[in-house]
């Protein structure tokens, strides 16, 4: 099972994505747009992985300190077009936290630095600049979410477990 711990954004902050997202396709932005029911923020990627039972727990057991997520601004890793979020010491430091538990259960994720951002758009090209403004919108986040990635008809679709 393909897994990750991730916040679900609120349905006003998928609209408000949704909305930039349709702004940059007019402007030419050519790449794989991510569907609005798969926007999310990663805060640990596991990969495959059996034992979701065991990931429920340690999330469980860390507390998400209720915080407030504004979209901040947009940058890319590589050709991967994301927005971000306005620093969030909460945030930080609860992925810090349940990093460190996931470590103490001897449970494998990705290590790269976390950088909190909502991935739009994957094999991005653009074929001029683009000027888009990022929309406002914030949420408050009480929860992280353990996800499950599933193909079906060729597409990727996250569900919460």
């Amino acid at each position: 099972m393909r897994l990750f711990i991730a916040i679900q954004l609120s349905d006003n902050t998928k609209k408000a994505l949704v909305n930039l997202m349709h702004e940059l396709k007019k402007q030419g932005v050519e790449g794989n747009y991510v569907p609005a029911q798969n926007l999310h923020m990663t805060l640990a990627f596991i990969g495959e992985y059996d034992d979701p039972a065991k990931i429920k727990e340690v999330i469980s057991r860390v507390p998400v300190p209720e915080f407030r997520l504004s979209l901040s601004d947009m940058g890319n890793f590589g050709n991967i077009l994301w927005a971000g979020v306005k620093g969030n010491q909460k945030l930080k430091a609860y992925v810090k936290d349940l990093r460190s538990a996931l470590d103490v259960e001897g449970i494998p994720y990705d290590r790269d630095k976390f950088v909190p951002h909502i991935t739009l758009i994957r094999k991005y090209t653009a074929k001029r600049s683009h000027k888009v403004s990022m929309p406002k919108a914030e949420m408050m986040v009480k929860k992280a979410s353990l996800m499950k990635s599933e193909q079906k008809n060729g597409k990727a679709v996250y569900k919460e477990v």
